[in-house]
C-alpha cells in the first residue's frame, strides 16, 4: 500500500478519471439534421456536441446499394443543399474515424 495516497484515495481518484475519460471521449460526438427545402431540394446541418464547425466535412448522398448519388462538404454555415433523389437513400456525415453517422431519407421530414 501507498503511503501517501492510501487506498481511501486512491480508489475513488481512479474512478473518476476513468469517468471523465469517457466523458471526453463522447463530447465531441457529430450531429447531422436533414430537412427538405421544398420539394425538390433537402438541405442538411451538420456539426459537434462540443459546438466545434463541421465546415469542409464530407458529406455523401448514398443508394441502399451503395452507390453514390451526390458528395459535398459542409459550409462554412456547416449545410449543405442537394437534390432529393428520386430513389431511397441515406445522408452519410463523414467527420473521421468515430464520428460519421447516417440519416435515413424517411427520417428527413
Amino acid at each position: 500500500m501507498n503511503r501517501l495516497f492510501p487506498a481511501a484515495i486512491v480508489r475513488p481518484l481512479a474512478f473518476l478519471s476513468a469517468l471523465l475519460s469517457v466523458t471526453l471521449a463522447h463530447a465531441h460526438s457529430p450531429r447531422l439534421a436533414c430537412y427538405p427545402d421544398g420539394n425538390e431540394y433537402i438541405e442538411c446541418e451538420g456539426g459537434f456536441s462540443d459546438g466545434s464547425s463541421a465546415k469542409g466535412v464530407e458529406i455523401k448522398v448514398m443508394s441502399y446499394e451503395d452507390k453514390v448519388l451526390w458528395h459535398g462538404a459542409l459550409d462554412a454555415k456547416s449545410s449543405v443543399r442537394f437534390k432529393r433523389p428520386k430513389q431511397d437513400f441515406y445522408v452519410r456525415f463523414e467527420g473521421g474515424e468515430g464520428h460519421s453517422l447516417e440519416v435515413d431519407h424517411n427520417d428527413i421530414r
